[in-house]
């Protein structure tokens, strides 16, 4: 049965910002692959319906896999819906990411399910994944740098 893997921080910046963070190539290319993987941007058409497709490339082995899927739902600055199918086909199935974003007092809580996720990835491998791409979020949306 796929796993679903439920993630939650808080981080230091307006809501507008770390949505930006999900819709604009260039930032997702520069936080969502963990450490030790880079980031190629397809396509990234940020609108229901829209499509977005990446790959990520191991830089120690040169091995890279390819993912994409479509934007189910987008809420500016609350809330984005979107699926994601490996090329890969030992990696079945479909996710489904649900990222929520709450305005708080410092800043944004930030929410993601990710539900589907294949039997072949251990789930304490995705958390570690996902924990690693969400310090490189915070790196990106936290400084604010007005020059």
């Amino acid at each position: 049965m796929p796993n679903t893997i439920r993630l939650h921080r808080v981080v230091a910046a307006k809501p507008e910002k770390v949505y930006r963070a999900f819709i604009e190539p260039d930032a997702a290319a520069s936080w969502l692959p963990p450490f030790g993987f880079l980031c190629t941007v397809h396509e990234l058409d940020a609108r229901v319906g829209g499509r977005h497709r990446m790959s990520f490339r191991n830089f120690t082995t040169g091995a890279s896999h390819a993912f994409g899927g479509v934007y189910l739902e987008l809420v500016p600055n609350e809330r984005l819906v979107y699926t994601d199918r490996f090329d890969d086909p030992g990696l079945p199935g479909e996710m489904k990411v649900t990222v929520t974003l709450k305005a708080v007092s410092v800043g944004t809580e930030l929410s993601i399910e990710q539900e589907g996720v294949p039997d072949v990835i251990p789930p304490e491998a995705c958390y570690l994944g996902w924990q690693a791409s969400l310090r490189k979020l915070v790196a990106l949306v936290e400084p604010e740098i007005h020059q």
